[in-house]
């Protein structure tokens, strides 16, 4: 008998209208399939419940007989029900103190748990995310958040016509505004105390890809990093353009050891040996885009003194630090908490050393929504189901009852099993150090 599938109302945050699997995909699962699908009422979910009636879903208030429940976010540890397999975004990998009684919740309630992100190939590479839509929403909350702060300064600019992501009807809606944002830049320019207009994007990735599919749209032109002192003083620039710097890792550290050269995987393997010199760069920034990974290993980008330093004297260049990556207190160590969608900025105050609603303050303002692809919920929802749903089988056909050893899943989801009948399972027992 194959297994329930259950899509959980998501309660992590009022913004959140994502869900794991989209209408159109749960019709070819039940009739492709025949997989029993059943989705809990929520108020929020970008799409309606008729659309999955319409596709021979049920309507289920209570999961309990549900087998397999799927989610997005993290599951409330009072919501957890006891003996049920989920996949969801845990967010404990990196042992987050936030989750820790979520996991072992997870664990008393002899729960297993599939975490999306270490859904991946035998390479290591990822396989469903919402990377790119993050950079995408992540690019317009920074730009509007460049717009409001000029606008404060009495600086009149084209960014502060931009709309919070959500406010916009998807991500076509966002391009053609941007488009119409575009035009005015090429034939009006921009204001002469902007110019000129410098972006800078830590990481390469899809985040980053996010980032300039959206950016792109506007008149922009990109300079290498090691340029980028020369090309500002040499002042050969111009108001009707936005200069963009993609930033990678040979940009961004430098060996601790004089005489040793930067070295792609030695970097990876023991970034204990590189320090960062990134700091160098953000006199000659007006906005700087945080999309590339981060952990305690690796050497902080911004520091809170860095930034103290920055803006010690004469107001300067860099007015918006907008961190898609989000890890609070982490690489960009100005990033002090994590913010809604609602309220999606703050100004980090050197003197005060501390989070300042708005934009107005001695310091930049900080950009740090980590739910950002909820503010395109149905782009990311598109996407992120046309992925999960490949899996959807071997989940309805899985006996779960079985040991880990013998727990007959692809590979790739597999390598994902976090706990598994109220264990942590051989790859993730690191994580009882945490617990």
């Amino acid at each position: 008998m194959k297994n329930i599938i259950g899509i959980v109302h998501e309660t992590k945050s009022d913004f959140e209208r994502r869900t794991p699997l989209v209408p159109a995909d749960v019709a070819e699962l039940i009739k492709t399939h025949r997989i029993d699908i059943r989705i809990q009422p929520s108020p929020q979910r970008i799409f309606p419940m008729k659309d999955y009636l319409a596709a021979g879903a049920k309507e289920e208030n209570d999961l309990h007989n549900c087998d397999v429940l799927l989610g997005i976010k993290e599951v409330k540890p009072n919501d957890l029900l006891a003996g049920k397999t989920y996949l969801y975004f845990s967010h404990t990998i990196k042992g987050q103190d936030y989750n820790m009684p979520m996991l072992q919740r997870l664990l008393d309630l002899n729960c297993t748990l599939i975490d999306y992100e270490r859904i991946a190939d035998e390479d290591g590479r990822r396989l469903i995310f919402f990377s790119v839509q993050a950079g995408q929403s992540g690019i317009v909350e920074t730009l509007r958040a460049y717009g409001l702060r000029l606008r404060t300064e009495g600086i009149g600019n084209p960014f502060q016509e931009i709309k919070m992501t959500f406010e916009y009807d998807g991500l076509e809606e966002v391009k053609t505004a941007f488009a119409e944002i575009g035009k005015k830049i090429k034939e009006k320019g921009l204001p002469e105390v902007t110019t000129p207009l410098v972006i800078g994007i830590a990481g390469y990735g899809n985040v980053s890809r996010g980032v300039q599919e959206v950016l792109d749209v506007l008149p922009v032109e990109a300079i290498a990093a090691d340029n980028l002192k020369s090309f500002i003083e040499k002042g050969d620039y111009s108001r009707h353009k936005i200069y963009k710097v993609v930033f990678k890792e040979k940009d961004m550290v430098e060996p601790l050891e004089a005489g040793h050269k930067f070295e792609l995987q030695d970097y990876y393997r023991h970034p204990e040996n590189y320090r960062s010199i990134f700091e160098s760069y953000l006199p000659y920034m007006d906005i700087f885009v945080n999309a590339t990974f981060w952990d305690s290993r690796y050497p902080r980008f911004v520091t809170r003194a860095g930034l103290k330093k920055l803006y010690s004297g004469t107001p300067p260049k860099l007015r918006v630090i907008g961190d898609i990556t989000c890890d609070v207190e982490g690489g960009i160590e100005s990033t002090l908490y994590a913010a809604e969608p609602g309220d999606p900025v703050f100004v980090y105050d050197v003197d005060k050393d501390e989070a300042v609603r708005g934009v107005e303050g001695n310091g930049p303002v900080m950009m740090t929504v980590d739910i950002l692809p909820s503010e395109l919920p149905k782009n990311s929802s598109e996407y992120f189901s046309s992925v999960l749903k490949t899996f959807l089988p071997a989940l309805a056909e899985t006996d779960f009852s079985a040991d880990f050893d013998r727990l007959h899943l692809p590979a790739e989801l597999k390598r994902a099993v976090i706990v598994h009948h109220g264990e942590l399972t051989p790859a993730y027992e690191y994580l009882q150090q945490y617990l």
